[in-house]
């Protein structure tokens, strides 16, 4: 007997880890990752305030604190790496609530540091822990949320961790000079641990599938998303973004204009008018979502590439360059989601590893770009901005790849597609002159619209995949030569 199957656009009540059985609430979602992303990615930035206090406690210089950024930024890049698969593993909640638990110890610890080795190791902790949410809150949106609000919950998301940058150090800097810069610790830690009751209450849970493999088949995704030229080449321009974004920033403090180089005051106010366009840009969302992702990330990093290009030219005009950082900072913004979300597309079964290359890729060109600065500095601050718009253009080049596969047709479905079609019918056998067959006009033989011959009463056409029958209700059954009806 044939068997009917699922109408196309219909679940059969079983879930698949691309589409839950239902869509999570996209508004406090998007809201609590945000916030949460501004409070676990700014960990990296907060030292780079606390770095005079620091030293003068831990008995040491400015500079040698420094390692207690750079520890932090080197394990949080490789936890991204281990974060990722957990998540695909147990789900982006679960990974988010350990993450955060783990975190929250680790903040604290640090804020108790007695000399600066154990806060450089206390610190690479930190960053280890803190990895967790970032793959996890990018995985989460791609899995829970639908489909017409993904866009603009992941352009919040990492509009939030850009702006944690600025944020976070202007936090730390207060608080530190209220009440001294362990308390920046202590008062993060305590934020995380109560970020817990939200994260259980808002987030969902994803239901786990017994063919989803185990946890090495999960770390095993990532090589093998990597051996795509596709997915390797939004790796690699994610690295030319974020070192991009870290260089032309560290030219500004080290190579800038007489007016602003050294100064970190002028610094910091450069930086905080950057945020409009962190707002702007996720207000944008929904205009910008018309677009396809690739096509957002080619243009994103133009006009990155064009702005940074313009503002090598601008010498000492210092309103006219904090004009050319903005557009640069809401190219940026534009096109990190674009980047995600065209990385979460090209692995539906493994977004926790994808997201991890993308985040890992995303800290290595942060932890790239002082280097590229620092290497470039005899040229000058003109030379080392045209160095970056050179690199911006290539990693719009990169996107080309992703773009050209969005362009090819996707196949239709096989019951509609020609090329999957059975075989076309040969001369029917007995009553079954009018059998059905899809894709074919009404009114022929082969029409499944078409009132069929020698049978008397309602008839049920179906379709097994192989296999059409019609049946009349007197248990007379027509079918194809070579493929009779059966009962």
């Amino acid at each position: 007997m044939s068997h009917p199957t699922a109408t196309p656009g219909h679940t059969t009540g079983s879930s698949t880890p691309d589409r839950p059985p239902g869509w999570a609430p996209a508004v406090p979602a998007t809201v609590l990752l945000t916030a949460l992303g501004v409070l676990m990615v700014g960990q990296m930035y907060t030292v780079l305030a606390l770095l005079h206090p620091m030293a003068a406690a831990l008995g040491t210089t400015p500079g040698q604190a420094t390692w207690t950024a750079t520890a932090f930024g080197l394990a949080y890049a490789a936890g991204f790496l281990l974060a990722g698969p957990l998540c695909d593993r147990y789900g982006p909640r679960a990974v988010i609530t350990a993450g955060l638990v783990a975190a929250t110890a680790a903040t604290a610890a640090v804020g108790a540091a007695p000399d600066l080795p154990t806060a450089i190791t206390l610190r690479g902790l930190q960053g280890l822990t803190a990895a967790t949410f970032a793959p996890s809150a990018l995985s989460y949106v791609a899995r829970h949320i639908a489909p017409q609000r993904r866009g603009t919950s992941l352009t919040c998301i990492t509009s939030g961790m850009l702006a944690a940058a600025v944020l976070m150090q202007i936090g730390a800097q207060a608080v530190a000079a209220g009440i001294g810069w362990r308390a920046v610790f202590w008062l993060g830690a305590a934020l995380m641990a109560l970020s817990l009751i939200p994260v259980r209450r808002i987030l969902l849970p994803t239901p786990r599938h017994g063919a989803d493999g185990g946890l090495l088949q999960a770390f095993a995704a990532m090589p093998r998303l990597l051996r795509r030229p596709q997915t390797g080449a939004l790796c690699l321009a994610t690295v030319a973004l974020m070192a991009a974004f870290v260089a032309l920033y560290t030219a500004v403090a080290i190579a800038g204009p007489p007016g602003i180089a050294g100064h970190a005051t002028a610094i910091l106010a450069l930086r905080a008018g950057a945020l409009p366009a962190l707002i702007a840009v996720p207000l944008l969302a929904p205009v910008l979502q018309r677009l396809r992702a690739p096509l957002r990330a080619l243009l994103a990093f133009a006009l990155a590439a064009l702005t940074v290009a313009a503002g090598s030219f601008l010498g000492g005009h210092t309103a006219a360059l904090a004009v050319a950082l903005l557009l640069f900072v809401a190219a940026v913004a534009a096109a990190a989601p674009a980047v995600v979300e065209t990385i979460n597309a090209t692995a539906p079964h493994a977004r926790g590893a994808a997201v991890a290359l993308y985040g890992c890729s995303m800290f290595i060109g942060a932890s790239l770009g002082p280097q590229l600065t620092g290497a470039l500095t005899r040229t000058g601050f003109g030379g080392i901005l045209l160095v970056i718009a050179v690199m911006l253009a290539l990693g719009a080049l990169l996107t080309l790849p992703a773009l050209r596969h969005q362009r090819e047709p996707a196949p239709p479905p096989a019951t509609r597609h020609p090329a999957h079609r059975p075989p076309e019918p040969q001369a029917a056998t007995g009553a079954g002159a009018g059998t059905a067959t899809p894709g074919r006009g009404p009114g022929r033989r082969g029409d499944a619209r078409a009132a069929p011959t020698g049978l008397t009463g309602p008839q049920v056409v179906r379709w097994s995949g192989r296999t059409l029958t019609r049946r009349s209700p007197g248990g007379r059954s027509a079918g194809r030569r070579g493929c009779p009806g059966r009962s």
